[in-house]
């Protein structure tokens, strides 16, 4: 299981941006940064800075995965043929916890995460308990009969915060979706804009 290594809010306002859209972020009061300088003048960022951002961006999106996890899946997307920025959002998006927070099931990506860690998770009647987990095309993920009534499920369903994609087929009624196709970088409904390019020069570079 990954640890958060801070508060999810905190890397809101290290961005300088609402990446979950939520409206309890403190982004939505205070655009400057964090601590006593954060009102400063930002500096223009370098090249580096600027790819650099970009990642922290993606990898916090997804729950703040460790350095380590993030380049493996970046492994993995430069090893399949085709536009290596736009595979690498197909496979943040194919991890289940990613599928669980999509369809609804949880409010947050972090809450998804210990969602499926605590067993709470079917894919094709089988319980999975890691959130890496990578759903295939055709995959059906459901929550468990026992835990539907769980107040952190009905709080998310009973959420307009959010839409889910059409990739996914939700019927909130059974708890189930059925992962249809593995999205592009426009399918994805991210808040604010994301650069899975500037992370490849990134690691292109580093």
């Amino acid at each position: 299981m990954t640890k958060r290594t801070s508060s999810k809010h905190k890397l809101d306002r290290r961005m300088g941006e609402n990446i979950w859209g939520r409206p309890k972020s403190p982004v939505n009061r205070r655009e400057y940064g964090p601590g006593q300088h954060g009102q400063r003048r930002k500096q223009k960022l370098s090249d580096f800075g600027i790819q650099l951002r970009a990642k922290q961006k993606l990898k916090g999106y997804y729950g703040d995965l460790t350095e380590k996890q993030f380049r493996r899946i970046y492994a993995d997307a430069e090893r399949l043929r085709g536009d290596t920025s736009e595979l690498l959002i197909g496979l943040l998006e194919r991890r289940l916890d990613a599928v669980i927070y999509r369809s609804k099931f949880v409010p947050t990506i972090f809450a998804a995460r210990q969602f499926v860690n605590h067993g709470h998770v079917l894919v094709n009647g089988k319980r999975v308990n890691i959130p890496s987990y990578r759903v295939q095309e055709g995959d059906v993920v459901q929550v468990r009969e026992k835990s539907r009534q769980l107040a952190i499920v009905l709080e998310a369903v009973g959420s307009s915060e959010r839409d889910t994609p059409d990739y996914l087929t939700v019927d909130h009624s059974k708890m189930t979706t059925e992962f249809l196709r593995t999205p592009a970088l426009g399918d994805v409904p991210y808040p604010v804009m994301m650069e899975p390019n500037l992370v490849v020069e990134f690691y292109a570079k580093n």
